[in-house]
């Protein structure tokens, strides 16, 4: 069962497309929402869940305290379960809740018109996307970021680390949870 792990929504439960996507553990996410509320990332931060399947990451983010959440999925049944999944999210929260939108389209389209600056950032695209995909969506999605922004990078810890300066970005951390690696990034700093 895949839930809320903490914050105001905290417990909520989700759903998760029978197949598909492949939500991001609970260990996973409390480790990784740990280190973002350590470096106080989340507290007031516009979110953007890109691959975003049951909205999982970014309604973790909502829960405790995002300001603004953008979720982006194009896979149909995913994007009905991650709009399911926000509004019970928000029901949760009450009238404190952040605005939570679904976009149903593909991470290069909305990559492509996105207003942003971005403060958090999550890709959490298929095992088998291609790197230089990933690297595009990257190198896309670096102009909408704010000046402190962080990018989190979910993969296979057999893929190897994204192409961080072939996208305009600079590494910052990595962390293998089994066959699961989070590699987080950021933009050049001055």
């Amino acid at each position: 069962m895949t839930r809320i792990i903490a914050g105001a929504a905290g417990g909520v439960r989700l759903d998760v497309p029978p197949t598909g996507t492949r939500p991001t553990s609970d260990r996973v996410r409390e480790s990784l929402f740990g280190s973002l509320e350590a470096a106080d990332a989340i507290d007031g931060s516009r979110v953007l869940d890109l691959y975003a399947g049951s909205g999982a990451l970014g309604l973790e983010a909502a829960s405790r305290g995002a300001s603004a959440v953008d979720l982006v999925e194009r896979a149909r049944p995913a994007v009905r379960l991650a709009q399911r999944n926000a509004d019970g999210v928000r029901r949760s929260i009450g009238a404190a809740a952040p605005p939570v939108r679904v976009h149903a389209t593909t991470v290069g389209a909305y990559l492509r018109a996105a207003a942003g600056p971005f403060d958090l950032v999550f890709l959490d695209p298929p095992y088998d996307l291609p790197d230089d995909e990933l690297t595009h969506d990257l190198a896309t999605l670096a102009p909408a970021l704010s000046a402190d922004a962080l990018v989190v990078v979910e993969r296979s810890s057999r893929s190897g680390p994204p192409a961080w300066q072939d996208a305009g970005l600079e590494p910052l951390r990595d962390r293998a949870y089994g066959d699961t690696a989070l590699w987080w990034g950021q933009p050049p700093r001055s």
